[in-house]
């Protein structure tokens, strides 16, 4: 599985998008990332779900304000422990992070200075939550668990109100 875990990384870091989940009972590369459009990524169960890890270089954060919540991953290298220590905590609980929103930026070219990168500056491994209004409310030198970022989106005041209307709406 830890290999499984490091080819990701490395597909996802290079671009590769969409990537298909495997259980450790398949033959590596017996999936193909073809095998699914690119907004598709097949999980563990073999349901269809919204890609929600995505290389930077591709996207801006603009492009989420007021529709989701980056949380951006930076690394020099993908091979940074600390990067697949966070890639691993987030794909265990990917759920949790749909829930609230949440789409993973991925950025681990220090060469290239991907607007994120000269925005954000990081130095080494950084992750970076921001709201949907744009707003940066987290900046941690050290992975994460999904637990401890869910609790930190869940403090926000957007994040609030869209519980209070859930909690509020009519049930159908």
């Amino acid at each position: 599985m830890p290999n499984l875990f490091r080819i990701l990384s490395m597909l996802l870091a290079l671009g590769a998008v969409p990537v298909m989940a495997q259980s450790a009972s398949e033959a590596p590369g017996a999936t193909s990332p073809d095998t699914a459009p690119p907004e598709i990524v097949e999980d563990e169960v073999g349901e269809e779900a919204e890609t929600i890890i995505l290389p930077s270089a591709q996207h801006e954060i603009d492009e989420y304000l007021w529709l989701k919540r980056p949380l951006v991953v930076f690394a020099d290298s993908p091979a940074d422990p600390r990067y697949e220590q966070q890639m691993q905590l987030i794909t265990d609980r990917l759920d949790d992070l749909r829930e609230r929103d949440v789409v993973v930026l991925t950025d681990t070219d220090k060469s290239t200075l991907s607007p994120l990168r000269e925005k954000l500056r990081p130095r080494g491994f950084m992750l970076v939550l921001i709201g949907k209004d744009g707003t940066v409310y987290l900046r941690k030198p050290f992975p994460w668990s999904v637990r401890e970022i869910s609790r930190s989106i869940d403090k926000m005041p957007l994040r609030q109100q869209e519980i209070r209307d859930r909690r509020d709406a009519p049930i159908r």
